[in-house]
């Protein structure tokens, strides 16, 4: 397996020129890297007006290995080439290093690059990623891919360390200044001229025999080539150092490397809707930073809050008043490390009463509306603070915990909520304060631990009786100013003290169950399954030529194919397949098939755009202008590999999707609309619909709420 690491960026508040000055002084050999032995100049060029300097070094390194494993391979140093392409002009360092030792049987590249920071001239970035491939290795692969990783990872958070020591050593000297390049004076005007067409050069390749054939440097420039991974991008794409540090926490080299990287893919797949890095992090903890794990359950929880419109929750849903007059629980202040903290009186609330008044369904939204709240908090106590907050401490008082409190229906509730925070609020809990647990307690936790996750559960602390009040009780976890009155403090708290709901607001099952349908399809999505053979369709009437027919949608599960047709005539009635039948719990699921089996593409129907192939876990949106009144057909098809794919190796996103998919079986969440051509601003591809936000969880969201305001009612059946 290769392992890939990708850097922030690191930011050093100095010139670049004196970032270069310091950077010199690690060769031939650096005391603050013992494995650093030596280093030998192969090969180097200068430019005639000295603005472009390569050099081309052989390293030699004492890697810290077991002396057996040395004896096995059959060598005591190994040496890497190092190639540095520096560019005064452009005032950029790029650094191209291989290994030379075993490179038949181990390839390892690295890419640095010293650039100077984008919104500041006199500070410098600097931005590393490498990767790690072992072929073979005597059987001993395995040990050799740990040591690697765990050398380099080593050398990583010395970087910088390193080059504060030289810069301090330069200070010493009385070195705190080195001036810029300057073109000599005869081409200073071309050089001046030309300055201001260059864009920031790459990397560059300079042939083994430039010096020998007395290449100049422009005949250099013209015939380099592009390093292997330029640093393209804008500086909004990409997570300082710094920033990492008192926002995210203090994270090793290779969880900075995971949350880059799963943030990089976000970018390339959801287009403008990417969560926050603290939300993306909570998936990577939640899976021990597995880049495929998470992103897996991630994409997941994403399609699930677009769903449901969670986004929203708090600015759009009012809770009953049986809730808020009877659910025990509430924000109550901080605990010592600054974490919301969250009490609930789990032994004074009627479940029974709240489930059988409320269903099941409105608990749990309810619920989430806590989570979000909770999210909110954890914003706002890492600014005043100072530092990263992402998880809530909960108190959960047991005292008045009965046999009623394990109601079927209620535990079967319980077990629901578990599971929905579980799967979409990972790492929030950053404690549990389990108080006055009675003896019924041991029945309740036999019947819910199964549903927690085993990092979860390592965060409870369960107290029996009054010994919350003794040595490591709450005074550990809680300033002795905010613990409750009800549990001996002097603290006052507006948590609701709940008590048995009246019987006369009680529901029947029938309207319970009916609740619960409206509030699980209160989402202008829809959801349809795919099937080999069985597209799902949709009908959408053109009456107005020019309109714009707008789409968003998410591949939740699968490959497909997105095509738009048009037609003169209605195609018949739908049916829906018996394969995409799903119970009315379940809304989305459905299959609807338009286009006749006896219709002809180019005689009955034509194609107005271009076939789109969509990746499981992409999101998508667009927008097509009508030219033609009439009937349009937006389709999503099963995707087939092609033939041909079977004879090249597969890559590993698709051999993970080729697992998930079974039964040929694809799923799609869709939202689709008709706006006038006047009510219209710029491109969907570009522009987020007001309706699919995760405006909660969102860093960069655009919304187009003046463009839906003014937006026609469009004309389509759904399945």
């Amino acid at each position: 397996m290769v392992q890939k690491y990708q850097s922030p960026v690191r930011v050093y508040k100095h010139p670049f020129e004196l970032i270069m000055a310091a950077y010199e002084r690690r060769f031939p050999t650096c005391p603050l890297i013992p494995m650093f032995v030596a280093s030998d100049t192969v090969n180097e060029y200068k430019s005639e007006d000295e603005a472009i300097h390569v050099i081309e070094r052989r390293c030699k390194l004492d890697i810290d290995a077991p002396r057996l494993l040395k004896k096995i391979a059959g060598v005591d140093y190994v040496y890497f080439v190092q190639k540095n392409s520096l560019n005064r002009r452009e005032r950029t360092l790029h650094i191209e290093a291989y290994n030379e030792t075993f490179s038949n049987r181990v390839i390892i590249n690295e890419h640095c690059c010293y650039t100077v920071h984008p919104d500041n001239e006199d500070w410098t970035c600097f931005e590393q990623s490498a990767s790690l491939d072992i072929k073979s290795f005597f059987g001993f692969e395995s040990t050799v891919e740990k040591i690697a990783m765990k050398q380099y990872t080593s050398n990583i958070k010395k970087g910088k360390e390193i080059i504060e020591y030289y810069l301090k050593q330069l200070e010493e000297e009385g070195i705190t200044f080195v001036p810029r390049w300057t073109p000599p004076v005869a081409c200073k005007l071309e050089s001046s001229a030309s300055h201001t067409r260059r864009p920031v050069s790459p990397a560059i390749n300079i042939p083994d025999s430039a010096t020998k054939e007395g290449l100049n440097s422009k005949e250099i420039l013209n015939t380099s080539s592009s390093p292997a991974e330029p640093t393209a991008g804008t500086p909004d794409d990409k997570l300082d150092a710094d920033y990492i540090k008192r926002y995210l926490g203090d994270l090793t080299p290779m969880q900075e490397s995971c949350l880059i990287r799963l943030r990089k893919w976000l970018q390339e797949t959801h287009k403008g809707k990417i969560p926050k890095d603290e939300h993306i992090l909570r998936f990577l903890r939640a899976r021990d930073f597995n880049i495929d794990k998470a992103r897996e359950i991630l994409c997941q929880s994403l399609t699930w809050r677009k769903q449901h419109q969670v986004d929203y929750i708090l600015d759009t849903w009012n809770p009953p008043q049986v809730l808020q007059d009877y659910y025990a629980g509430g924000w109550h202040h901080h605990d010592k490390d600054g974490r919301p903290l969250y009490v609930l009186r789990l032994g004074q609330m009627d479940t029974k009463g709240l489930v059988r008044a409320l269903g099941e369904e409105a608990l749990l939204r309810y619920v989430l509306s806590i989570n979000e709240e909770g999210l909110r908090r954890c914003e706002e106590n890492t600014k005043v603070f100072g530092r990263p907050i992402s998880s809530w401490t909960c108190l959960v008082d047991l005292e008045g915990l009965n046999m009623r409190h394990l109601w079927r229906p209620g535990v079967k509730a319980l077990l629901r909520i578990i599971e929905v925070v579980e799967a979409n609020y990972p790492e929030t809990l950053g404690r549990l304060l389990i108080l006055r647990a009675p003896r019924v307690f041991p029945v309740l936790w036999t019947l819910v631990s199964p549903f927690i996750d085993d990092n979860t559960r390592k965060k409870f602390l369960i107290y029996a009786g009054n010994d919350y009040q003794g040595p490591g009780g709450l005074l550990d976890y809680i300033d002795k100013e905010i613990i409750p009155d009800f549990l001996g403090g002097e603290c006052m708290c507006e948590v609701p003290e709940g008590g048995l709901v009246p019987k006369s607001l009680y529901r029947t099952a029938e309207e319970l169950e009916n609740e619960d349908i409206k509030l699980w399809t209160e989402t202008i999505y829809q959801s349809a399954s795919v099937f080999k053979g069985a597209p799902h369709e949709v009908l959408i009437q053109i009456v107005d030529a020019s309109s714009v027919i707008t789409w968003d949608f998410d591949v939740c599960k699968g490959d497909i194919v997105f095509n738009i047709f048009h037609s003169k005539r209605a195609p018949q009635p739908p049916k829906k397949d018996s394969l995409g039948a799903h119970s009315i719990t379940s809304p989305g699921g459905n299959n609807v098939q338009l286009i006749d089996k006896v219709w002809q593409l180019g005689r009955d129907y034509s194609m107005v755009e271009s076939a789109l192939i969509c990746k499981e876990g992409e999101s998508v949106q667009g927008s097509h202008v009508t030219r033609w009144p009439g009937f349009y057909i937006l389709q999503w098809k099963f995707h087939n590999m092609p033939a041909c794919a079977t004879t090249n190796l597969p890559r590993v996103d698709d051999v993970l999707a080729s697992l998930q998919v079974s039964s040929h079986k694809c799923k799609v969440m869709y939202y689709t609309e008709v706006i006038g051509s006047e009510d219209f601003r710029g491109s969907m591809t570009s522009l987020e619909s007001s309706h699919s936000g995760f405006s909660q969880l969102s860093a960069a969201t655009t919304s187009s709420s003046q463009s839906h305001s003014s937006s026609m009612i469009s004309r389509w059946r759904f399945c």
